[in-house]
């Protein structure tokens, strides 16, 4: 499209050149070679003018359809990298939730496991005809347990409806490979 403006330009100078040679004298002296060369020399140079307009005009086209490209490209990065952000700090928050609760499970063992060790050390010394140390041990094991099942459930509920989390900025911590 451009070519055929300035193609146009190029042939529209050498047809107004063609026809003030054909309307010059047959005789070309100084003077009718004058005469000649002073319309042909200000046509080109409107012409020159002309061109120089279009090229400035197409540079200028150009660079705003690169900065509009590079505008684009740059809007396109930004959102992949929020989608690459939030998607690590969903999967950071995944694992941390998932090392919670195994946390959780192996502390839950823990402690059941220590409340039956103090049932069965009560349970010995009832057998062992220490009945108020045995009932004391059995009761104060039986509270804690009860203690322990009741903020279990608590926090179990509290879990259910869990609050939306917002991130303002993360900084993303990578981990050395061993």
């Amino acid at each position: 499209m451009q070519f055929i403006k300035f193609f146009m330009g190029i042939v529209l100078v050498q047809i107004i050149t063609v026809i003030l040679v054909l309307l010059s004298d047959s005789t070309l002296d100084s003077m009718g070679i004058l005469r000649l060369a002073i319309p042909i020399l200000a046509i080109s140079m409107m012409v020159s003018f002309w061109f120089s307009s279009l090229t400035e005009h197409f540079k200028k086209d150009a660079i705003d359809k690169l900065k509009s490209d590079f505008a684009k490209e740059r809007e396109k990065l930004k959102v992949n990298a929020e989608k690459a952000k939030t998607k690590v700090i969903k999967e950071a928050q995944k694992d941390i939730a998932y090392e919670a609760k195994t946390t959780h499970a192996k502390a839950n063992f823990k402690v059941g496991m220590s409340f039956a060790g103090a049932l069965a050390v009560g349970g010995l010394f009832v057998f062992a005809q220490m009945m108020t140390v045995g009932l004391l041990m059995m009761t104060t094991a039986g509270g804690a347990i009860g203690g322990y099942y009741w903020r279990g459930k608590r926090l179990g509920h509290n879990q259910q409806n869990p609050k939306e989390i917002e991130f303002t900025d993360v900084k993303v911590i990578e981990s050395k490979k061993s």
